[in-house]
């Protein structure tokens, strides 16, 4: 028997226009480099969306193109979400802080016809120039008295070609399954990868997100999503968050820079943001030199990589919960998010921390498991750890041009259809995951794991200790040991040895490093993730004190 049930394809073009017709007077606000605080409503969004559609078709952008952006989080970047997609184009986000040959490579590789361009990364692109061959025009993202004189040829101004557009659009319908957007993996070996989504994946995705235990999104709520737009689509923010009509906050070129983010925060009655551990800490260094506060910020959202059990402590004294979560841009990328469950309401201020630097629960859609060295499913008890696998209607099943059949080289998918995550993790009976490591990570030593996120966690704990990283180096008798490489605090002093006696009171005496070894700065990956692959290789050369 059949469901009579109406068959409508799910289409982004369908958020935005929820969107207009149910909060039309909901405000966008956005910092960009020709405006230090501009301020507009949904209803403009939409009109202004529209007319961006008509200018792709006047560009000569067609059905499944792919139209790449190099911008920043703000309201015109946002425009480009919903046109280019509801369109039935490809909007391909691109990360202007990768290597240069990185981004020509996935110009290249996606095949890219136009490029949206923050002012910012012109320069950067006018260096590309030889490697742009098949891009056919380049649209500055600015008005006209902020252009700037560039050697690029085809250079439209994006206000301009608005102008000049009418804002009647009919949003086209077509198959769910339609490729809406692109984000390449950011990988420290081999080339990036493109992992491509739908609009059916980003529909789900975005409803998923809206939970209460997620996001929560409403219109009672103002988000400011400091995690970029042009990785991983900003964790799904400008979906779930203009399709519940909250307000957005988008900090643009400013992400990093605390004292904005505060202003912003306190001005416009944020309650809820999101973004990596890096930022975070600009943003708490911040309040605690000017003896600010959050206002109204209740909930934040860390994610990218483990969050130290510092920065949780920090944002508490400050009333706000830090919300930690899992994902990749391979799952959209909400994999997990930390909620408490009915009963858990009675754990003390420690009990509560420790669940908190754990990666959460897994989200309405994502399955998940553990596996051995055999493939073999490990149980969930929070002693056992092994190879996280997961699967779901917004996880990849391949990357765009590499082999699309499960178990083969270049799919990350394997025969019974799981998705290979890399990480190394650990599943309690109340369904918390926590990330003990990334697989190519892991110290062995002695036969046995050691987990290098928890000695991080725990070195940072450390009040001189700015930044560490932990991996593993050779040792003659145990094959590996772990090594602990960390960043002291501006004009702190301190030997090694009263570092591991500090570890000593929350590691096992097997996790303990067995050498600390200082250095200015660790290497990071283009989205803030430490690249423990340079590290490994500027230290190869190593060796342990005899006596160890």
């Amino acid at each position: 028997m059949q469901a009579l049930m109406m068959n409508s394809q799910l289409m982004i073009s369908s958020i935005l226009v929820h969107a207009e017709r149910n909060f039309p007077e909901t405000e966008i606000v956005s910092v960009t480099a020709d405006n230090p605080r501009h301020r507009y409503t949904y209803k403009d969004f939409a009109k202004r969306s529209r007319k961006l559609a008509n200018a792709l078709a006047q560009l000569g952008a067609k059905f499944g193109d792919r139209i790449g952006t190099l911008a920043w989080n703000d309201y015109r970047h946002l425009e480009l979400y919903y046109a280019i997609s509801g369109s039935g184009m490809v909007c391909h986000t691109i990360n202007p802080k990768l290597f240069p040959d990185q981004i020509a490579y996935i110009i290249k590789h996606a095949e890219d016809k136009l490029l949206f361009v923050d002012v910012l990364v012109m320069p950067l692109l006018e260096a590309l120039k030889p490697h742009l061959s098949n891009v056919t025009g380049f649209i500055v993202m600015t008005d006209k008295a902020h252009m700037p004189q560039t050697s690029l040829s085809n250079v439209w101004c994006y206000e301009d070609l608005l102008e000049q557009q009418s804002d009647e659009f009919e949003w086209p319908q077509f198959d769910e399954n339609t490729a809406s957007g692109m984000c390449y993996t950011s990988g420290t070996t081999g080339n990036p990868k493109g992992v491509v989504y739908s609009h059916r994946s980003t529909l789900l995705h975005a409803l998923a997100g809206s939970l209460p235990d997620v996001t929560n999104a409403s219109t009672h709520e103002t988000c400011m999503p400091v995690v970029p737009m042009f990785h991983v689509n900003a964790w799904g923010i400008p979906y779930a968050g203009v399709m519940a009509g909250s307000k957005l906050v988008m900090p643009g070129p400013k992400m990093g820079d605390g004292e904005t983010l505060q202003s912003l925060i306190e001005q416009e009655g944020v309650t809820y943001s999101s973004g990596v551990p890096t930022i975070w800490l600009a943003l708490l260094d911040y309040l605690d030199k000017s003896k600010t506060k959050l206002a109204k910020m209740t909930r934040v959202t860390v994610g990218g990589a483990a969050c130290p059990r510092t920065v949780i402590e920090r944002f508490k004294a400050y009333g706000t919960t830090v919300v930690q979560g899992w994902g990749m841009t391979e799952t959209s990328p909400l994999g997990t998010v930390f909620c408490l469950k009915r009963g858990m309401d009675d754990l003390s201020e420690t009990e509560l921390t420790d669940m908190q630097c754990k990666q959460g629960r897994g989200v309405f859609g994502i399955q998940m498991r553990i596996v051995d060295e055999n493939n073999k499913e490990l149980p969930w008890d929070g002693v056992a750890f092994g190879s996280l696998k997961v699967r779901g209607p917004w996880v990849a099943s391949g990357y765009y041009g590499m082999s699309q059949v499960p178990g083969t080289e270049g799919c990350p998918v394997d025969e019974d259809g799981w998705f290979e995550t890399g990480d190394v993790a650990t599943i309690d009976p109340n369904g918390f995951m926590q990330i003990t490591d990334r697989t190519k990570d892991v110290i062995k030593s002695g036969g046995e794991w050691v987990s290098s996120i928890e000695i991080e966690n725990a070195a940072v704990s450390h009040p001189l200790i700015a930044e560490a990283a932990a991996i593993g180096r050779y040792h003659p008798k145990w094959t590996e040991r772990p090594l602990l490489v960390a960043v002291l605090v501006e004009g702190a002093d301190i030997a090694a040895e009263e570092i591991i006696q500090f570890l000593s009171t929350s590691l096992h005496k097997w996790s303990l490093p067995d050498d600390v070894v200082f250095v200015k700065e660790l290497p990071h990956t283009a989205t803030g993730k430490l690249n423990k692959l340079a590290l490994r290789k500027s230290l190869e050369d190593y060796q342990f004190p005899i006596n160890n």
